[in-house]
C-alpha cells in the first residue's frame, strides 16, 4: 500500500516582532483587552524586501534539509497563500526558482486559513494515486499587506510566516503517515471573512483605496461562532473515520485563529490542555502558515514522537473548513 509520509517540517517568521503595546499606540486598544479578547501577546511583521515567496522559501529549506531531500528531487510544489507575490505567475513559481527545483512542477491554493489543509488532501491523494512521489508543501502569508491597521477589530489578529513540510510516498504495510483528510466549504457565509475589493468583481481603484476596500473585512462574532462549530465537526469527523476515539489522539493542532477559539473547541472535545498544541500567543493568526509552523514548532519542541496520533483542524474564509490525521512516522 502507498502511503503519503511527512519526512520532513520547516518553518519560517520574520524578524520584526509587533507587540501588543505597538498596537496600543496604533488605534484605541490595549494589552489586557488584545490578550482577554485573543490571546495574543504579539506577532511577526515581514520587512518592505519580503514577499510571501521570500518567507515560502527560508521555510522551504529548513524543511529539505530536516527531510534530507534535496530540491531537485521534488516532483511537485504546492504553495497554500492568500497573499501571493503577484495574481500571476504563481508564489510556487517564485518558490521552486528560489531553492533550485528545476524538476517540479509548481501551483498555488487558495481556501485562507484551511488551505494548508487543503493542500494536504491534494498532495495525498497525487501521491497515492502513485503520480507523484516527493512534494513540497507550503503555507506562507504576508497577512500585514491586507491587514487595515486603523481596524482595531481585527489589526491585532494577523501576523506573518510560513511553514513547509516534505511529503514521500512510502510502501507500507501498516496505516502510518496520513491517513485521511476532510474538506468543507459553503459561499453563503462569504461576507462574513472577505476583501470586497481589488479582484475582478471590484477591481482596484481609488475609490477602493480610500474606502479601505481592499483590506479585510470581519464579522466577528459571527465568525467566531461558525469557526467553532465546524472546527469541532471537521475534528469529530476524522476522528469517527478512522474508527479512534479522542482518547486515541495525542495532539491537536487548530488553526491558530484565536486563543479564545481554541479553548472553545478543546472543551467541545473535551480535550485536556497538554493535548492541544497552542503558538497563537507568538505570532497571532498566519492563515495557511499556522498549522504548518505550528506543526514544525511542536516537532522541534518534541511534542510529536513516532507513531503518535496527531489531529489537524482548520477553519478558513469561503466559508471553508476541515481536518486531517496523521500517524507520525518519524523518530525525533
Amino acid at each position: 500500500m502507498i502511503q503519503a509520509n511527512i519526512v520532513g517540517t520547516g518553518s519560517y517568521v520574520p524578524d520584526k516582532v509587533l507587540t501588543n503595546f505597538d498596537i496600543e499606540k496604533m488605534v484605541d486598544t490595549s494589552d489586557e483587552w488584545i490578550k482577554t479578547r485573543t490571546g495574543i501577546s504579539e506577532r511577526r511583521i515581514a520587512s518592505k524586501k519580503e514577499a510571501c515567496s521570500d518567507l515560502a522559501v527560508k521555510a522551504s529549506k529548513k524543511a529539505l534539509k530536516h527531510a534530507g531531500i534535496k530540491a531537485k528531487d521534488i516532483d511537485m510544489i504546492l504553495v497554500a497563500t492568500a497573499t501571493p507575490d503577484m495574481l500571476f505567475p504563481s508564489t510556487a513559481c517564485m518558490v521552486q526558482l528560489g531553492i533550485g527545483a528545476k524538476n517540479a512542477f509548481a501551483y498555488d491554493l487558495s481556501a485562507a486559513c484551511s488551505g494548508f489543509v487543503y493542500g494536504l488532501s491534494v498532495a495525498e491523494q497525487y501521491i497515492k494515486s502513485e503520480r507523484y512521489k516527493t512534494i513540497l508543501l507550503i503555507g506562507s502569508e504576508i497577512f500585514s499587506r491586507i491587514t487595515n491597521w486603523n481596524d482595531r477589530s481585527t489589526c491585532v489578529l494577523f501576523g506573518d510566516g510560513a511553514g513547509a513540510v516534505v511529503i514521500r510516498a512510502k510502501i507500507i504495510r501498516k496505516k502510518e503517515g496520513i491517513l485521511s483528510t476532510h474538506l468543507h466549504s459553503d459561499g453563503h457565509y462569504h461576507d462574513l471573512l472577505f476583501i470586497p475589493g481589488g479582484g475582478s468583481r471590484r477591481p482596484i481603484s481609488e475609490k477602493i483605496i480610500n474606502e479601505k476596500e481592499h483590506l479585510i473585512k470581519m464579522k466577528g462574532n459571527e465568525t467566531f461562532k461558525i469557526a467553532v462549530r465546524f472546527m469541532v465537526n471537521a475534528a469529530r469527523e476524522a476522528i469517527s473515520y478512522n474508527d479512534y476515539t479522542i482518547e486515541d489522539i495525542n495532539l491537536v493542532i487548530p488553526h491558530q485563529a484565536n486563543k479564545r477559539i481554541i479553548d472553545a473547541v478543546a472543551k467541545k472535545l473535551n480535550l485536556p490542555e497538554e493535548k492541544i498544541f497552542v503558538n497563537v500567543m507568538k505570532y497571532g493568526n498566519t492563515s495557511a502558515a499556522s498549522i504548518p509552523l505550528a506543526l514544525d514548532e511542536a516537532v522541534r519542541e518534541k511534542r510529536i514522537k513516532k507513531n503518535d496520533i496527531v489531529l489537524l483542524t482548520a477553519f478558513g474564509a469561503g466559508f471553508t473548513w476541515g481536518s486531517a490525521i496523521i500517524k507520525w512516522s518519524l523518530d525525533g
